[in-house]
């Protein structure tokens, strides 16, 4: 299809590339729209039916929503804007420059600007923030015929219809259906006969990252949400909690790289990373790398002050990267089991200590079992049973020290509100290294002083 769509583009024959996507699937033009040039994508966006546009543009990333905002003529924007479920255009907003969005804000109709104001009252990263105001209410005395009646009304302006919600007439949230119980059941039966009387919700000022995880733990399509009175003012769909955890995860593997936090935006981060100047790119990458830096000095006067220990035997040497590469790969493990624990909230930093206990547990194992395999091979190969010693022995100490470290270095960062994982990979490293040598030659020296070995 994209080679279809760039045929259209390179000929002009507008109509032709028209044609062709209002004959495809949103998701196949979703698929090859990310494969596109900006410009590329803003022609084809252009073509596209607008019940079809809003549809694919709701599934887009927001860099490139807002790649394709900024093509609009003003007009265009405030009517694209103005279409957009609540939620996905609060998204947008916050992407954009502030002055973009107070504009575009004030353009809308004075019910989507009242519906997106409400939204955007709430903290950011929080349920209020991210949930859609468009959900099925329905009253406990109805019946489902009733109930079906107007699910047919509304069904066509709601993100999802999946779920009804049983509210009060103060809007308390008293119960949830499913649509397939209510479809399934008696057109006579009354709704309060049929609902789930416990309804699982969140309060507009639970965190985001908690309301997705609630969400993917009990296999909800969507959850309710309530504010401080118990009533009920949206709710957060499974799409949304997706997009959330991805999010969060794509920030982490982001930190974890060493890339510095200078912007609070994992778009704005990447987009300077990408295409951003010499110099902007340098302020992200190199505080941490010179860490690792100074971390290499620090490593090689360690080696320099056992250069006696090297001369004399000088095999030692041939076992340094084996003990940094294993305690590197050992950090490295252990910082992303933490920080994808503590992202999918399998990891509760406020009893850190039960999980950092089991962590150092597997890396003592795992060093055990890797110290007598590589001390039994270094004894065979070089015939010196006291160097096979003491190279097992530095395994086990320097690959429990970095899965130490792997929970300790991410976990103490983000004590002190640093995002969770920033820099640790560069820090984990060059603590390990230099610990790793000098625990490697205090071992050496202790076991082979009395070698003679020349």
């Amino acid at each position: 299809m994209k080679d279809l769509i760039l045929t259209y583009i390179e000929n002009k024959d507008m109509e032709g590339l028209k044609s062709l996507l209002a004959g495809s699937e949103e998701m196949e033009i979703l698929y090859v729209f990310r494969d596109l040039t900006s410009e590329e994508q803003v022609i084809a966006f252009r073509l596209l039916a607008k019940d079809h546009a809003l549809r694919i543009f709701e599934e887009l990333d927001t860099d490139l929503q807002h790649n394709l905002i900024r093509s609009f003529t003003d007009e265009g924007a405030i009517e694209f804007i103005n279409e957009l479920a609540p939620d996905d255009r609060v998204r947008l907003l916050d992407e954009l420059p502030a002055g973009v969005a107070k504009k575009l804000i004030s353009s809308l109709s004075p019910e989507e600007r009242e519906v997106t104001n409400t939204l955007m009252g709430y903290k950011p990263e929080t349920a209020g923030r991210v949930m859609t105001p468009e959900f099925i209410s329905l009253k406990r005395d109805m019946t489902v015929e009733q109930a079906l009646e107007k699910v047919r009304k509304q069904a066509q302006e709601m993100e999802t219809v999946y779920a009804l919600y049983i509210t009060d007439s103060e809007k308390k949230l008293e119960g949830v259906l499913s649509l397939k119980k209510l479809v399934c059941s008696d057109g006579d039966a009354k709704i309060e006969e049929i609902m789930a009387k416990k309804a699982i919700s969140v309060s507009t000022d639970t965190d985001q990252e908690e309301v997705a995880q609630t969400l993917q733990e009990l296999d909800l399509l969507a959850i309710p949400v309530v504010d401080k009175e118990e009533r009920m003012v949206g709710i957060v769909t499974i799409d949304d909690a997706v997009d959330i955890l991805e999010e969060e995860v794509t920030e982490d593997i982001l930190d974890q790289a060493g890339f510095a936090d200078i912007t609070g935006k994992e778009s704005d981060r990447s987009e300077i990373l990408v295409k951003g100047s010499l110099w902007k790119i340098w302020k992200v990458r190199l505080p941490f790398l010179l860490i690792t830096l100074v971390a290499g000095f620090f490593a090689g006067a360690i080696i320099e002050g056992f250069e006696e220990a090297l001369e004399s035997i000088a095999v030692v040497a041939i076992f340094i990267p084996l003990i940094m590469d294993m305690g590197g790969n050992v950090g490295t493990q252990s910082s992303t089991v933490f920080a994808r624990g503590v992202v999918l909230g399998h990891i509760n930093v406020k009893s850190f200590l039960k999980p950092f206990i089991k962590e150092v547990g597997i890396g003592l194992s795992m060093g055990v079992l890797i110290g007598v395999v590589a001390g039994i091979g270094t004894s065979l190969w070089q015939g010196m049973p006291m160097l096979g010693v003491a190279v097992g022995l530095s395994l086990v100490a320097t690959m429990t020290l970095a899965a130490l470290l792997g929970f300790l270095v991410p976990f103490v960062l983000l004590r002190f509100n640093v995002d969770q994982a920033a820099g640790s990979a560069p820090i984990i490293t060059s603590i390990k290294d230099i610990a790793g040598l000098l625990i490697y030659f205090v071992f050496v020296t202790t076991f082979l002083s009395n070698v003679p070995y020349y």
